[in-house]
């Protein structure tokens, strides 16, 4: 088994658990540079986990001394597509990002468009794909128990580049990770727009799949409220409807479903909420991505190809609302004005109500 050089910028709070992610698989990774602007910060990481790399604060040169096979950057979403060109310009073949992939199609296009062409595996950290409520979802859909698939329900009140990003993704990964055909949607409330992962503080959508599946979507305040206000983040759900039953899976840990071998009767369980999870998930996700750059077969969960199909579908949901309109998918033109703008110009100001959770994701 090849042993993959890892160059990584940013060493906050989500950047140890990068770090965290990649000594759990030591055999397959090693650290050749660690970069990031707050020297406290990178200088902190390197001792805490005992990185002997180069230390830097320049990724451009980092990236042209070190030469590596993987970047890995965790920084924040306007950033990302330079990243990706520093990456592609230094020959990287792998490259680990975090959510949201982008601040707008055009750069979300251009990202895809940039490994494609230049042959680089790339994931974007949707990673409660790992948490045992949701693989339980996903090995009762694909043992076949629940039937086919024709209907899938998103709910999270968490706003839509926070979790809706993750949520579409997760329920592309549960659908066989078709591409959609048209998408409906609606948008209000501006509260959220200006912040660091910029959205309307709820969006819902009606979505229907290329293999037919019909997707309903709601995300921000306004969507189905499960858990109180200090569980937040916690509070989102992912139910997927056969012709033999339905499953569903939380991020906070349980799950329920009724299948064709259950005859009828309710099955159940509660795991762990997925903050418990972080480092678990966190080196199940890096060791998926040491087997894709090993074996190109094995594609790993969260590739690029899925989350564009998502981030797609988010940004369509802002067009439909604000074109009154059906959006067909792909969507071809992206000469058009940034949703984020526009909406901040056009949606009406309401009265919102947002909670003030403990936990910051």
């Amino acid at each position: 088994m090849k042993r993959y050089t890892i160059a990584q910028i940013g060493c906050g709070d989500r950047g140890k658990i990068h770090i965290k992610g990649f000594l759990a698989n030591e055999k397959r990774f090693e650290y050749v540079g660690l970069c990031d602007l707050d020297e406290s910060k990178r200088n902190a990481a390197a001792a805490d986990y005992h990185i002997k790399a180069p230390l830097y604060t320049d990724a451009e040169k980092m990236l042209a001394e070190t030469k590596p096979d993987i970047l890995c950057f965790v920084m924040p979403p306007h950033t990302r597509l330079k990243m990706v060109e520093l990456g592609v310009k230094y020959g990287v073949k792998g490259i680990l990002m975090e959510k949201p992939m982008a601040t707008s199609l055009k750069e979300a296009r251009a990202i895809a468009d940039l490994c494609r062409q230049n042959g680089v595996k790339a994931t974007v950290c949707h990673q409660h794909k790992y948490i045992p409520s949701m693989q339980k979802l996903k090995a009762i859909i694909d043992s076949g128990d629940i039937g086919q698939i024709g209907k899938i329900h998103v709910n999270a009140r968490a706003w839509m580049a926070e979790l809706g990003t993750h949520y579409l993704d997760y329920a592309l990964w549960a659908a066989g990770g078709p591409a959609g055909k048209w998408i409906t949607g609606h948008v209000h409330g501006r509260y959220k727009l200006t912040s660091s992962h910029p959205s309307a503080d709820f969006g819902s959508a009606v979505i229907l799949l290329d293999n037919d599946v019909r997707l309903y979507f709601e995300c921000g305040y306004l969507s189905e409220q499960n858990l109180t206000d200090d569980e937040f983040w916690l509070d989102d759900r992912l139910t997927v409807y056969g012709t033999h039953g339905f499953v569903w899976a939380e991020a906070n840990g349980a799950w329920q479903a009724v299948t064709k071998s259950s005859g009828g009767e309710l099955l159940h369980g509660q795991y762990r909420p997925w903050v418990e999870y972080m480092d678990d998930m966190q080196a199940m996700y890096t060791r998926d991505f040491a087997e894709w750059m090993d074996d190109d077969t094995k594609i790993h969960p969260s590739n690029l190809e899925i989350s564009y199909r998502g981030y797609e579908m988010l940004e369509a949901v802002y067009l439909s609302a604000l074109d009154h309109s059906r959006i067909d998918l792909p969507i071809a033109d992206l000469d058009y004005e940034d949703v984020i703008g526009r909406s901040l110009r056009e949606l009406p100001e309401i009265k919102t109500y947002i909670p003030n959770p403990k936990l910051n994701i």
